[in-house]
């Protein structure tokens, strides 16, 4: 049986995004940006069900439980004409931890904790902040989560889960993963052992 078809949006900006600041785990509202670019998901994924045949109100939807994920979930459903709330939350989606770092920029990372923000610099994917989470645990939670996905499927969440994907999937190296930007406003999509960004 063919793997199933996983449609993923990261999340829109929200003024911590435009700020630089790190959100882990926090409740972030999306930003006026960040709502049209929740709404211009929406157009690029009705135009991808549409080219692959699908049928946008037989797909399942599920949401990280983070407000910012579960904000841009409901714009696109609204804007695809399906019942806003009609979608199931999964957190395993939810973005990475950052633990203390959480609210602070790079830079002020750095300053608080210079070790840790080196140590992190020359291996993200298995350095954590005090409290935070590593890439690693995130990659173990997403491929938890993929194998438990049986039909094609739209998922919102966020660029660190992502990233941590595309690792668990074969698509990217935890090196190139690390640097990777995520965009907002686009669908990424996993197939068949590929994956393709629609932007």
């Amino acid at each position: 049986m063919p793997a199933p078809t996983i449609y993923f949006l990261r999340h829109g900006e929200t003024e911590w995004n435009a700020l630089g600041r790190l959100q882990g785990t926090q409740d972030v509202p999306l930003n006026a940006r960040g709502r049209g670019q929740a709404v211009q998901a929406a157009r690029i994924l009705a135009d991808l069900f549409a080219r692959d045949g699908k049928e946008r109100t037989a797909l399942p939807y599920v949401s990280s439980p983070l407000g910012r994920a579960r904000q841009t979930m409901e714009l696109v459903r609204g804007k695809l004409e399906l019942p806003v709330a009609d979608y199931a939350l999964d957190d395993r989606l939810r973005e990475i931890g950052y633990g203390v770092w959480e609210g602070l920029t790079l830079a002020e990372s750095e300053a608080s904790d210079p070790d840790v923000y080196a140590r992190r610099l020359a291996d993200k994917w298995t350095v954590a902040p005090e409290g935070g989470e590593t890439y690693v645990a995130v990659q173990r939670r997403m491929r938890d989560w993929y194998d438990g996905v049986r039909v094609d499927t739209v998922a919102v969440a966020h660029g660190g889960t992502c990233r941590a994907l595309m690792v668990a999937l074969g698509f990217e190296t935890p090196a190139s993963a690390a640097e990777l930007y995520i965009e907002q406003g686009a669908v990424y999509v996993f197939r068949d052992g590929r994956l393709e960004k629609h932007s």
